[in-house]
């Protein structure tokens, strides 16, 4: 069977590519910003601590990987100084991760790159476009199996 090559204009691959422009330029953002050492995770975990602070089970849950895989990613963002382990004042077993100053600074600073370019895509597509895209983004976000 000899598959074909895919369309560039392919709706995956152009989502795809939309999504790894846009991480590129937040992570040259993030490294001009003082923050060289953003890892693939981190924005997720920095938006739950923004909510309150989370034991590791409960990260790994927002993940939807196991514990010991979100270890990895705490344990560089402790290292790295954008999170505090402390314990739990109800239950000492629990330890509850919270965004040090450096990862407040973070998210802000990636926060300001996420307005930029929503500014920049209003000004060139217009406001109804971005709302629109929006919405889709949204939908296929939130289903959980494309239909075919």
């Amino acid at each position: 069977m000899k598959l074909s090559t895919p369309d560039p204009e392919d709706l995956g691959i152009l989502l795809v590519r939309a999504l790894d422009g846009f991480k590129d330029g937040l992570h040259v953002h993030l490294a001009d910003a003082g923050f060289p050492d953003i890892g693939n995770h981190y924005g997720v975990i920095f938006r739950a601590l923004t909510e309150r602070p989370f034991s590791l089970a409960e990260i790994a849950a927002r993940l939807g990987i196991t514990p010991q895989g979100a270890l990895k990613s705490v344990a560089e963002m402790v290292e790295r100084g954008y999170v505090e382990r402390r314990d739990d004042a109800e239950d000492q077993r629990v330890r509850r991760l919270y965004l040090t100053d450096r990862g407040k600074a973070a998210l802000r600073a990636a926060r300001q790159y996420h307005s930029r370019v929503e500014r920049d895509f209003t000004r060139r597509f217009g406001a109804s476009a971005v709302e629109s895209t929006r919405a889709l983004l949204g939908a296929l976000a939130g289903s959980s199996t494309p239909t075919l």
